[in-house]
């Protein structure tokens, strides 16, 4: 009568403890008419692949069946990068976090703190090639450093100048092992090793060639260039891996290849460097010597466009990451390699 009494208990706990697992989701939408950039008869370079609202949990677990199945949705994105193994983080001002997906093992963590302290204003993320995450919040003025499975292990604060005073745009580069960061009141350029000793600082306050004012995105090519937003100034600096000045182009205006807030950079492994502007709500398009090739979305809410648009990333296989901040959502393209 015993063993007859406890059985369903028992049967009831070995569910629920197989259901703490639960698979998560991407809330995604695949593109509805596979809207291409430029427009016919002229061969495609950008097609429209998917938008992604947020993540939401489809398996069965413990918490799912007391609360309801478990949503993540995404309020204002405002940087987004990829791993090597298909994660993607995206820094959300809106829920002060960081939403964390691993598609392989269908995980999603949202990170909300790191060690004792709660995040404010995440606005830069990064992976580096062990999977670690470096998030950057401007208020608290640091860099979270969190291991593959999105467990806190240090912070960045101080640099050789000494501390950071709002650090924001974030780029990893493989080659150097080290991770740049983007201080954008101290209008400087630092760059850190795993360990967060520095490595190169560069950048001072001006309108010279390596002088900023109020720099704000960067990015690492797979060349090697480092591409920095110089917003205030309306131009793109890139440099070298090791902070010299290569070129620079862009300027103030309302016309095609001109900048009004310039914010995301990000160049493609053909070197079409690609630049959003909040503003105009588009990203824009130039080759390697800075000429205007072509401009990708405009305003709205419909797939292919944006509102106040923000980060942008391009990972290995040439995907483009945008986020559409004030649409919440980030929507995915796919560059055509040889305009085809």
């Amino acid at each position: 009568m015993m063993i007859r009494y406890l059985c369903p208990w028992f049967c009831l706990a070995a569910f629920l403890t197989a259901g703490c697992t639960a698979k998560w989701a991407m809330d995604a939408q695949p593109s509805e008419t596979r809207l291409a950039w430029p427009q016919a008869p002229e061969p495609p370079r950008i097609r429209h692949v998917t938008t992604i609202k947020g993540f939401k949990e489809r398996g069965v677990s413990l918490k799912m069946l007391i609360f309801g199945k478990g949503e993540d949705r995404l309020i204002n994105p405002v940087a987004v990068a990829t791993g090597s193994d298909g994660r993607f983080a995206v820094a959300d001002t809106g829920t002060k976090s960081v939403h964390l997906y691993i598609p392989g093992e269908e995980r999603y963590i949202g990170i909300t703190r790191f060690g004792s302290g709660e995040m404010v204003s995440p606005v830069g993320v990064a992976f580096d090639d062990d999977l670690r995450l470096y998030v950057s919040d401007s208020v608290h003025g640091k860099i979270s450093v969190f291991d593959r499975r999105g467990e806190y292990l240090s912070s960045i604060d101080r640099t050789r100048d000494g501390i950071l005073k709002r650090p924001t745009g974030l780029a990893y580069d493989r080659g150097r092992k080290a991770l740049f960061v983007v201080d954008t009141v101290s209008n400087r350029i630092h760059a850190f090793t795993t360990n967060g000793e520095t490595v190169v600082s560069f950048g001072e306050k001006g309108r010279g060639n390596g002088q900023f004012n109020f720099p704000t995105h960067i990015f690492r090519a797979t060349d090697g260039r480092i591409y920095v937003t110089d917003a205030m100034n309306f131009r793109i600096q890139i440099f070298d891996s090791s902070g010299g000045f290569v070129t620079a182009f862009g300027r103030h205006g309302d016309g095609s290849g001109d900048f009004s807030m310039p914010k995301g950079v990000a160049s493609d492994s053909e070197g079409t460097v690609y630049v959003v502007d909040a503003l105009f709500d588009t990203v824009q398009l130039f080759n390697e010597k800075g000429e205007f090739l072509l401009t990708l979305g405009g305003r709205g809410d419909g797939q292919g466009e944006f509102w106040l648009p923000s980060g942008i990333f391009i990972d290995g296989g040439d995907r483009l990451y945008v986020c559409d901040t004030y649409n919440q959502r980030i929507q995915i393209f796919e560059i055509m390699k040889g305009g085809r």
